[in-house]
């Protein structure tokens, strides 16, 4: 017995000494407030984040189905701006509390659905964490294929040593297997360092990127013919089209609106993840789709067929005797596309919000780095190159998950900026006792999955029509708009049930203080109003409005 209880204390991770088995459950050192020390990101680093989340694969590709829809290359760029202008609000209001009081969003969670409620959450989300590493590493995977064939072009003819049931063969394995071994060592950084990375990629994408524009514009000879055709779309069908495919950008993107408070918390001041966000998310959005537009409108009149996937298309350069300008070319931008995968796509988006995640789930023995290695673990046992054989039960997949996504946001906004109004009470967001402001019901908040589940019940219907029973038109309408119908009907029982049952520490002017008196540090202007976080009168306060 002895022997076993020293095997698990040596898995154990650091956390404070003598917890008790209940606090154990709760927190770790990676679960606790920022020091600020590591409250390291500032203003540009966010700018460079949003830059390197935004050079990926799947963005380059998202007006794609727009245009194929029948709406013209402008049409589905506005869609671009409106998916992502929209988006961007909900962003940087639920960034918010992790930016102002350095937790991450599984603590966030906490304060409105409970102690013990945020676990169903938080599981959600790294559980997509956690499946889209796959996912994108195996994306990964195609642009090291692409970078080796620039140099090795013999590597595309590698026998194949795979049985037919594995779903993949030795070649595209090894490259998976190669991308997969080149994000590792990232994870191993925390947080507030690898920041450094994503500095890289907005030097490097914008060169990379516009070098493929010109050099696809020059083969073709022209921006060719995508860009002159005209919709083949009018009126409802239009205005409809241009509203789902708006809605498709904010579904890309709902993920990150939730899990927003992670890389918040790591703000030196809340205004730092303020602005940057605000302006760099729609506007690299849409960038980047330009360009997708402007090469692939090439590739037309190149290949007399449209190549959406950049990957595609530089292995279609390599197809012909290239020269070695070329192959240099090719390597260099596709060289470039790993990059971006490796830094922003699967370290920003997945394997930290699955450190993040992961750890609040199981803190005694997960924190961020064990947790990214989880989900790195996780990415390759799931074999994602079988999943995305079958792209349109993935893509129904996602669009399902933006219901229970947007649901839980509308529960956090609404909790933080109406029910509670900037208050915190961060020592009992690790304390489980009875009368505690998230203790709530067994530490868990009846109010907030009764919205929850409002909120996904009003998709239902919709969501049967999209697997292809017959529904409603009303009813595919709403679901279309799963994010605005999620987010509006969670977010509004939310509310009402809060005015019939009022929660301990409910607030009626807004002002972010902490009345716990955690924080040592005076308040810094945050953009909205100037923050309080320490104050001589917070027991007075705090009384009067329990």
């Amino acid at each position: 017995m002895g022997l076993i209880n020293r095997i698990v204390q040596s898995l154990e991770v650091t956390h404070e000494p003598n917890l008790t088995l209940t606090e154990q459950l709760i927190t770790n050192d990676d679960l606790l407030p920022v020091e600020p020390e590591k409250r390291t990101w500032r203003g540009y680093n966010y700018v460079a984040f949003w830059m390197a989340d935004m050079f990926n694969i799947n963005m380059w590709v998202i007006v794609s189905s727009m245009i194929q829809l029948g709406m013209s290359w402008w049409q589905a760029w506005i869609c671009v701006w409106l998916g992502y202008g929209i988006t961007t609000p909900f962003l940087v209001l639920n960034a918010r509390p992790g930016a102002v009081f350095h937790v991450t969003f599984p603590i966030v969670n906490r304060t409105s659905f409970g102690m013990f409620g945020s676990l169903w959450c938080v599981f959600n989300r790294a559980a997509m964490a956690c499946i889209w590493y796959g996912v994108q590493a195996n994306i990964g995977g195609s642009c090291v294929l692409v970078m080796l064939r620039a140099m090795w072009p013999s590597i595309n003819d590698l026998p194949n040593s795979m049985p037919a049931s594995s779903g993949t063969n030795t070649r595209d394995f090894m490259c998976f297997f190669l991308f997969w071994l080149i994000s590792l060592p990232v994870i191993w950084l925390p947080v507030h360092k690898v920041r450094h990375f994503f500095l890289v990629v907005p030097i490097l994408m914008p060169m990379a990127s516009i070098t493929f524009l010109i050099w696809c514009v020059v083969k073709a000879h022209g921006i060719g013919p995508i860009v002159h055709q005209p919709s083949t779309l009018h009126g409802s069908k239009l205005a409809w089209g241009m509203v789902v495919s708006s809605m498709s950008c904010i579904a890309n993107k709902v993920t990150l609106v939730t899990n927003a408070p992670d890389f918040a918390s790591r703000a030196r001041t809340p205004s730092a993840a303020l602005y940057p966000q605000l302006f760099t998310f729609p506007l690299t959005a849409s960038f980047v789709c330009l360009i997708g537009i402007l090469v692939s409108s090439s590739s037309q009149a190149i290949y007399g067929r449209v190549i959406w996937s950049p990957l595609e298309l530089l292995g279609n350069f390599l197809n012909d005797n290239p020269s070695n300008s070329t192959r240099f070319g090719v390597w260099f931008i596709s060289a470039s596309f790993v990059i971006a995968q490796v830094t922003s796509t699967n370290i920003s988006a997945n394997s930290v919000s699955a450190g993040c995640d992961l750890t609040a789930l199981c803190p005694r023995f997960i924190n961020f780095r064990r947790g990214g290695y989880i989900a790195a673990t996780v990415g390759l046992a799931m074999c994602p190159w079988n999943i995305m054989k079958n792209s349109n039960e993935f893509t129904s997949y996602l669009s399902a998950y933006t219901v229970f996504q947007s649901s839980i946001a509308g529960v956090m906004v609404t909790e933080y900026y109406i029910i509670r109004k900037g208050h915190y009470n961060v020592k009992d967001l690790y304390n489980t006792e009875k009368g505690s402001w998230y203790w709530y019901t067994y530490g868990i908040n009846f109010r907030a999955y009764t919205a929850y589940i409002a909120g996904i019940l009003i998709n239902v219907v919709g969501f049967a029509g999209a697997t292809g029973r017959v529904v409603p038109l009303a009813a595919t309408r709403i679901y279309e708009l799963s994010f605005f119908t999620g987010f509006g009907v969670s977010a509004l029982v939310y509310w009402a049930l809060n005015r019939v049952f009022p929660v301990v520490g409910a607030a009626d002017t807004f002002k972010e203080i902490d009345v716990s008196g955690y924080e040592f540090e005076a308040g810094s202007s945050t953009g909205f109003e100037e923050m309080a976080i320490d104050t001589k009168d917070v027991g007075s306060e705090t009384a009067s409005e329990k």
